[in-house]
């Protein structure tokens, strides 16, 4: 009996791989370079694993060179679409391209936004109103929070309204109630790609923030799309971590979420080896009973805390930890993948640590394709971020 096909794509959220030639119309300077940055700075960066797929082809890196022969077929991917963050990056993996970028607000939302925002929730008031980082902005204003019980909005360089509440203060529930109002108000010219909420717990000066509730309210994907037509051809589509927010369930299957990058990787070995037990994740009963088995299955999953816990802050040296974590999962399950497996690892942006600020970077991404019964190339540089979505179509035989 023949195996059925299997696709693992894995995102390594914002590990950008140096500038692209229009960064400057981002704010970007054309130095910025997530991974070579990383290498450059971290005395010890240990990455085995994606060196022996050819990592080191990609850009010169002082910790993991390039090999004789990499296992895996490698390229730099330059973004086609207008745009350096999440929805537009993952969107376009699934050749959807961002031609008018979505709106981003470097001084703050407009007036009428929030006053609509305030009224139709009736929070009170709002605190903030203005581009920051997630975790200092929590410091800042998370005391007037548990003294007025408003909401903190803030945005950043991406579009984005963002809404983070005490859990002690603001049940989650009522939180995520106060979100769906946001977008419902986001439409038109505001319409912003995603509205996030952002629990949090702790005291004053030790705030956490609460990423396994987090829940992201993006705008609907274009149709069709690879995921779509994958979905439709009978393949069973599972998302892992936040893919389902991003493209707000369309063209999944499954659901499996992740409260961590050491979570989703155990998750991903199981599912590598066949030991992840979908029946639990499907989000439609109805639409499951409907998947071809011989049609075979793609996994699509984010791991975000290379991103959001330290890209973010510019932490140079837990990013590069981070990685080394990623790797070591990545090498877990390498040996599991048989002939009809298909690995794609690539990323959706860069946030370089070491750039100003702390918003994502315009930049190329990675491209590794790796499977027992393919040899590996060194493809050079690749226009568009579809080409991860071809692939994926083309190893399930899907006609897009």
């Amino acid at each position: 009996m023949q195996q059925s096909r299997r696709v693992f794509l894995v995102v390594i959220d914002a590990l950008g791989v140096g500038a692209m030639a229009d960064a400057p119309d981002y704010g970007d300077a054309l130095t910025c370079n997530t991974l070579g940055h990383i290498d450059e700075q971290c005395p010890h960066l240990n990455l085995p694993t994606l060196q022996a797929l050819g990592l080191g082809h990609l850009l010169p890196l002082r910790h993991v060179p390039p090999v004789t022969q990499p296992l895996g077929q490698v390229a730099r991917l330059a973004e086609a679409s207008k745009g350096k963050d999440t929805t537009t990056g993952h969107w376009e993996m699934m050749n959807i391209v961002t031609e008018v970028p979505f709106p981003t607000y470097p001084d703050g939302f407009p007036p009428q936004l929030v006053e609509a925002f305030i009224a139709q929730t009736g929070c009170g008031g709002v605190l903030g109103n203005k581009p920051a980082s997630g975790t200092t902005i929590l410091d800042e204003l998370g005391p007037a929070h548990l003294q007025t019980g408003w909401p903190i909005v803030y945005t950043s360089a991406d579009s984005v309204w963002q809404i983070a509440t005490h859990v002690d203060k603001v049940p989650v529930p009522t939180l995520y109630q106060w979100c769906e109002a946001a977008r419902a108000l986001l439409v038109g010219p505001h319409e912003v790609s995603r509205v996030i909420a952002r629990p949090f717990e702790g005291q004053v000066g030790a705030f956490k923030r609460l990423s396994a509730q987090r829940h992201d309210y993006a705008v609907p994907p274009p149709s069709p799309n690879t995921l779509e037509v994958l979905h439709q051809a009978g393949v069973t589509t599972v998302g892992m971590g936040k893919i389902k927010d991003i493209f707000c369930g369309a063209g999944l299957s499954h659901h499996v979420p992740t409260a961590s990058n050491a979570q989703g990787l155990e998750l991903l070995q199981a599912a590598v080896a066949g030991a992840l037990p979908l029946a639990q994740y499907a989000i439609n009963p109805h639409s499951v009973a409907a998947l071809n088995p011989n049609a075979g299955a793609f996994y699509f999953i984010n791991l975000v805390e290379t991103d959001m816990n330290y890209g973010h802050r510019r932490d140079v040296l837990g990013y590069g930890q981070a990685l080394e974590a990623v790797d070591e999962g990545l090498a877990a399950l390498l040996p599991h993948l048989g002939a009809d497996d298909l690995l794609l690892i690539t990323a959706d942006h860069g946030c370089d640590p070491t750039a100003p600020g702390s918003d994502h970077t315009r930049e190329h991404v990675p491209l590794i394709a790796y499977s027992p019964a393919q040899p590996g190339d060194v493809l050079g540089t690749l226009h568009g971020f579809g080409h991860v979505g071809q692939r994926v179509a083309a190893w399930l035989q899907v006609a897009c």
